[in-house]
């Protein structure tokens, strides 16, 4: 279903890119025929022109997150001359931000911007294409999906759902979250309400904690009113636009159930199968284009948000021992119970931990020293 799409990005990236973009560029835009209203496409100066809407689960205030939705816009349009145009969509100008995969498998959007963790009540599996707690870093989970085969077997997955999935970026190593109060043990947490999707809500479920999904708009309003005593959602740039700190001013690290997220371009496989050849290409290596920007971004932009936070009386503080030792035990316990009633969760569960185990042995000799050294200094 997938492969034909992504060995195509492969021989456009690395042979012709540039000279397809330039071509495209260049390309007469004469000659309007008539428009077909229910497909939204139309034929200008021999190009077919084509509007795709963009559903994205977050909202226009978060820039880079929902940013890389704009970029991806951006590259489609250069490299085609304008004649394939996608039009964004923040969180609930379409559909809720909860809502995105249910939209582009219903056609009311041809693509999604969203994680793949937020529908796990769909297909368990889907978990992995975002983050599992104690999982893969950026990086690592950039070489699981494109290196090491992690990216067929997702696209398994949401075959089953009409959706071909592509990479869209990483927020780089989450934040543990914001408290109202100090979370000392792990006897802090039981019947803490607290808002954390995925994978990691399952393990504070566990840990007795009383788990709550929302989309990242409606997050300060229940944090503001007590609806909930805690959050976790992105990292210092994205917590401060939101506001929380105002509310809660204990900030844990580290986010230890999403170590390293990568985050989806939702397509819905029949207008992807509509496409003319060299649309797909170019929308493949927009996203690529996409997923750079937003990690450079977050790079750039944590730094000076978290000393913002700081000078304004936002404590920082580490989760506790028994906190770390109880959640990993917790998750790894969590992936063998789902593998045990799921034979395609279970394939991709052992993919991912023998992939995990070389990387983590590689990352935590030389990265880690140097780290440990450097950073700790």
């Amino acid at each position: 279903m997938a492969s034909s799409g992504f060995d195509h990005r492969r021989s456009f990236l690395t042979g012709g890119l540039v000279g397809a973009a330039a071509g495209l560029v260049g390309a007469a835009t004469t000659g309007v025929m008539r428009r077909d209203a229910a497909a939204r496409d139309q034929v200008t100066g021999g190009r077919k022109l084509v509007e795709w809407r963009l559903a994205s689960s977050f909202p226009s205030s978060l820039d880079t997150l929902y940013g890389a939705s704009e970029v991806l816009a951006e590259q489609v349009a250069a490299m085609t001359g304008g004649a394939f145009r996608i039009l964004c969509h923040q969180a609930g100008e379409l559909v809720p931000g909860l809502q995105v995969m249910d939209a582009v498998q219903k056609g009311s959007a041809e693509v999604g911007q969203t994680g793949g963790y937020y529908y796990t009540g769909k297909a368990p599996a889907l978990a992995f294409d975002t983050c599992v707690p104690f999982g893969l870093t950026s990086r690592e989970q950039m070489a699981w999906l494109f290196e090491a085969g992690g990216l067929e077997l997702m696209r398994k997955v949401y075959a089953d759902f009409g959706i071909l999935n592509f990479y869209c970026g990483s927020t780089g190593a989450q934040m543990g979250g914001w408290f109202r109060d100090p979370v000392e043990s792990l006897a802090d947490l039981r019947g803490l309400r607290m808002r954390i999707p995925g994978l990691g809500g399952k393990v504070m479920d566990r840990l007795g904690v009383s788990v709550q999904v929302l989309a990242g708009g409606d997050i300060y309003p229940a944090l503001e009113r007590g609806a909930i005593d805690a959050t976790e959602f992105v990292g210092p740039y994205d917590d401060e636009k939101l506001g929380f700190h105002r509310v809660a001013r204990n900030y844990y690290y580290p986010g230890w159930w999403e170590p390293g997220p990568s985050l989806g371009f939702f397509v819905s496989k029949a207008a992807w199968d509509k496409l003319p050849a060299d649309y797909q290409a170019a929308f493949e290596a927009a996203t690529q284009v996409a997923a750079a920007t937003m990690q450079r971004r977050y790079d750039r932009q944590n730094p000076e948000a978290l000393q913002r936070l700081l000078a304004n009386g936002v404590q920082l503080r580490p989760f506790a021992d028994d906190i770390m030792r109880a959640a990993r035990e917790a998750s790894e316990s969590l992936l063998d119970d789902e593998a045990g009633n799921d034979a395609t969760y279970r394939e991709i569960l052992e993919h991912w931990r023998k992939f995990r185990r070389d990387s983590f042995r590689w990352f935590g000799t030389n990265e880690l020293s140097y780290a440990r050294f450097a950073h700790g200094g």
